[in-house]
């Protein structure tokens, strides 16, 4: 699948979720556990646009999505390995990789009680494609069609391994077609149904939104006619709160989950509170420019072997916190294809300054960019940018700090014009295609400077891995792709900062997940 342009614009989303600040709704006590009218209340800091699905991509509204709409498949917990059936009971990818045949599973219904059907699936998936909003780009390319009432098929131009993986994406939720076009929905650009969506459901899953507010709050209430396993809360109460409040709120009870603590903030926690530490699937890289125009330093591989053997990793790890794990490669330890840990590289300072003394490049100065406001996971890049600073100082390597607002760095990292960078990605969708973005002339590659035809062994390498078929040769493929980026890329892949959960004792069945954080609807109560 073709590597979409908004990748940056997700990927600040990404971390506006985490640096965003709100003020808390108003106070929700949850009923007492045992009997019936559970209320589940969830303080977040809120990256939210929308609960229309076709429209949806920010991190809070996929929480939403994912609880009220139902996709063809999904993940078993927090296990990204492998897509398993959810509308769909079972799939079939063609051995050329280019067609995704799914069997719809009998029974399913929306929330007015209507059968869900095949035509709902085409109408759904037809229109997040050509609606052209932020997540279309997760169906570039495919053919949506009904082969007969219970028999979806997906047809893609190349072969596509990836589909299964994105399939799950509560973007994909399948909509009541009749009731939605009532609304105002179609399958272009002229779709008016957003309105609608955001105060009603017209999706299958184990939720319905009772009220829904971008900066504040959303209210969601247990779907009475749901078809399946009934959800342990009747209602889920999700309030924009900044980190601060969420500790205090979790600690006295005023709310059951904090989902945007930091590692310190999760220090000391009373042991009657529940501590999630899970490295999160967002993976914290330096780039060095390969554009000769904006740096004659950088591009000489010698320097960035120095200033891969020279960084303490061990080091930004203890910065990072309890439940951070370096990274081996570019792609999250959760996904398929990850390097193993002990690939990941390791400090070598003799060996840095033998690589920059091999360089040619005598004391260089280098100017390091990030952006100085935001926070991934609680955690700002300004202690990781100085602890690189120090580190390399100790090579040769003199850095300079260039903190800039989020819209002055992320405008000089699109466009290639940092020497060096700071920055981070979490994944579009569990898939490690999604990281091919990495390659010369790809996304990121080019903001690394990275022109196609200027690695062509790695590029060839890329090429394989996007078409390899079955998860034993892709697993094979990813790996040599990464093998080779940490031998020669751009890229110093540094660590996956910790994905912090607290929630109350009460709380069951909590994982955190790569691509909608948390499933409320596969929360228990004790």
């Amino acid at each position: 699948m073709a590597t979409r342009s908004q990748t940056a614009a997700v990927l600040l989303a990404g971390a506006l979720a985490l640096a965003a600040c709100g003020s808390g709704g108003g106070s929700q006590t949850p009923a007492a556990s045992g009997g019936g009218g559970k209320t589940l209340v969830i303080d977040t800091s809120f990256d939210l646009k929308t609960a229309d699905p076709g429209r949806t991509y920010e991190p809070t509204g996929l929480i939403v999505g994912k609880a009220v709409y139902e996709t063809l498949l999904t993940f078993d917990g927090a296990d990204v390995t492998k897509p398993v059936p959810a509308l769909a009971e079972s799939y079939e990818l063609s051995k050329d990789g280019k067609i995704l045949t799914l069997k719809l599973k009998k029974g399913a219904t929306f929330a007015d009680g209507s059968p869900l059907t095949a035509d709902d699936v085409v109408f759904s998936l037809t229109r997040v494609r050509d609606m052209k909003g932020t997540p279309s780009f997760l169906l570039d390319g495919v053919e949506v069609a009904k082969t007969d009432d219970s028999t979806i098929t997906l047809t893609s131009k190349a072969a596509n391994p990836a589909l299964p993986y994105i399939l799950p994406n509560p973007a994909l939720g399948i909509l009541n077609s009749k009731v939605a076009k009532e609304h105002g929905a179609t399958t272009d650009a002229q779709d008016k149904a957003e309105q609608y969506l955001n105060s009603a459901s017209a999706g299958s899953g184990p939720y319905q939104i009772e009220s829904f507010n971008v900066s504040s709050q959303v209210t969601l209430k247990a779907n009475p006619k749901y078809y399946g396993t009934k959800p342990a809360y009747d209602k889920v109460v999700i309030r924009n709160v900044e980190a601060a409040t969420q500790k205090l709120n979790v600690q006295r009870g005023d709310s059951q989950i904090a989902l945007n603590l930091s590692g310190d903030q999760v220090t000391g926690m009373p042991a009657t509170l529940q501590v999630k530490k899970t490295a999160s699937a967002n993976v914290i890289f330096l780039l060095a420019n390969q554009d000769s125009a904006i740096s004659k330093t950088t591009t000489n591989p010698k320097f960035v072997e120095a200033v891969r053997k020279g960084v303490d990793y061990a080091g930004l790890l203890e910065l990072a916190g309890e439940g951070s794990a370096q990274a081996p490669g570019i792609i999250p330890s959760q996904l398929l294809g990850a390097l193993p840990a002990d690939q990941a590289a390791k400090r070598d300072v003799e060996g840095a300054k033998a690589a920059l003394a091999a360089s040619g490049v005598s004391n260089p100065t280098v100017k390091l960019e990030y952006p100085s406001e935001l926070t991934v996971n609680g955690l700002s890049f300004q202690p990781l940018a100085e602890r690189i600073q120090a580190n390399l100082k100790e090579v040769g390597i003199t850095v300079d700090l260039q903190p800039a607002p989020v819209t002055t760095a992320l405008d000089n990292y699109r466009n290639g014009k940092e020497e060096m960078g700071l920055w981070y990605w979490g994944p579009d969708y569990p898939d490690p295609s999604d990281y091919l973005a990495f390659l010369p002339g790809k996304t990121v590659g080019l903001r690394a400077g990275w022109k196609a035809g200027a690695a062509k062994e790695i590029e060839a390498t890329g090429d394989k891995a996007a078409t390899a078929i079955g998860d034993d040769a892709r697993k094979a493929a990813y790996v040599d792709v990464q093998t080779k980026l940490n031998a020669s890329g751009p890229f110093v892949p540094l660590i996956q900062p910790s994905q912090n959960i607290v929630t109350a004792a009460s709380v069951t069945g909590l994982e955190y997940h790569p691509v909608w954080t948390v499933d409320v609807a596969d929360l228990g109560v004790k």
